[in-house]
């Protein structure tokens, strides 16, 4: 379980640090909400960070249980760790600035596969995975509907600071990462559960 929220926990930063950070593309969920709260009302956006993934957290608390916050807590750590050692080295992709949409599809590739390999292992690399968790666990809809439901809605309300360029190359990188965590996600469980269906249908006849 470890080794694998390690890998996601890199592939997600690498492409956060080399890909997002230098060109602008904006988050949904947390990030973006926090974005969002800092413009309008000045407040220092390291209160506000803290206090949205404590709310998340605490309500994955009460549809996720102890597990989900003990490895979140676990990934969350791997996740802070290959961000400051990325941060380490000079950049280590093209800069993609001039070419948005490209950056908006090779940064939604990294962030949905590595996110998609920590939330297989039951984890979560940060608050609005928690979110997007507990609406799935809530209103049974698939995760890729989750966080896209989610990131829309900050995306939205981001309009009204961030030129609307900006936003639809945003709205590229967030459909894709969805659909992506989605997939990595539930890569080999569909077929496993109509396997054990046909078994009990068949132990049934």
């Amino acid at each position: 379980m470890l080794f694998w929220i390690a890998i996601g926990a890199g592939i997600a930063t690498f492409g956060i640090h080399n890909i997002h950070e230098r060109t602008g593309i904006t988050e949904g969920g947390v990030i973006g909400m926090m974005l969002f709260i800092h413009h309008w009302s000045g407040l220092p956006a390291g209160w506000i960070t803290p206090v949205l993934d404590v709310s998340c957290y605490l309500l994955a608390l009460r549809f996720l249980g102890t597990r989900f916050i003990k490895v979140s807590i676990l990934s969350t750590f791997c996740v802070s760790t290959f961000y400051n050692f990325w941060e380490l080295f000079p950049y280590l992709l093209p800069d993609l600035s001039d070419y948005p949409l490209a950056a908006a599809v090779f940064g939604g590739i990294f962030v949905g596969i590595g996110v998609g390999l920590i939330v297989r292992q039951g984890g979560s690399s940060g608050g609005d995975d928690a979110l997007a968790l507990s609406i799935s666990k809530v209103t049974h809809w698939r995760l890729s509907r989750c966080y896209l439901f989610t990131d829309l809605v900050v995306l939205g309300l981001s309009i009204s600071y961030i030129p609307i360029i900006h936003i639809v190359f945003s709205v590229v990188t967030v459909t894709l990462s969805s659909f992506l965590i989605d997939l990595v996600m539930m890569y080999g469980r569909d077929s496993q559960k109509k396997i054990i269906n046909t078994s009990r249908s068949e132990q049934e006849c």
